[in-house]
């Protein structure tokens, strides 16, 4: 059985370590404790790896998070993945730091990433792991709290959420959606 985990995020150094790339990281911190390494394709970063006789694909797009739609298209048509084994992480402003919120399906919630997957797949109806990155930031300055690095005093939650998000990726894959939904949703 095969899988394509999507961690959206922006390339760039720039980027690094800001709350609108926790995407990446939680793709990071499963390729790594499963001992994959990335190598760059079309339209993404891209690790193969093996978790309990299940193939993952796992990308972060190269196209910049309003056209991670591409990559995704892409990946699913070359890997001949349905889309119901697709799993994409994103940040959530409207979930409290710590929080993991799996759906099924939904809305993008105004997040570009999300609204460019579903226009390029022309529906919503694809599993998402949101990731809260919180709502700490004064009136009119979200734009500089999402592309922010996180504080100091976020970090030690920012580790235990993505530890929670990989084994919210392992319950996905093994036990189906709706078991992961009512394992992580709290």
């Amino acid at each position: 059985m095969k899988f394509l985990i999507v961690g959206l995020g922006n390339i760039g150094a720039e980027y690094d370590a800001t709350r609108h790339n926790i995407g990446f990281e939680v793709a990071d911190t499963f390729v790594i404790k499963n001992g994959g390494n990335y190598s760059l394709d079309r339209h993404a970063f891209v690790a193969e790896v093996k978790w309990k006789g299940k193939t993952f694909v796992v990308i972060k797009p190269t196209t910049f998070m309003n056209l991670s739609g591409k990559a995704v298209k892409y990946w699913l048509d070359k890997e001949k993945i349905p889309v119901e084994n697709m799993l994409v992480i994103v940040d959530d402003l409207a979930l409290p730091l710590g929080t993991l919120r799996l759906r099924a399906s939904g809305s993008a919630a105004g997040h570009n990433g999300l609204k460019h997957i579903e226009l390029v797949l022309t529906n919503d109806k694809y599993p998402r792991l949101r990731f809260g990155i919180g709502s700490d930031f004064p009136k009119g300055r979200q734009v500089e709290f999402v592309l922010g690095k996180w504080k100091p005093s976020e970090i030690p939650m920012v580790k235990e959420t993505l530890l929670k998000s990989v084994d919210a990726i392992e319950c996905f894959a093994s036990q189906g959606i709706g078991k992961a939904m009512t394992a992580f949703n709290k």
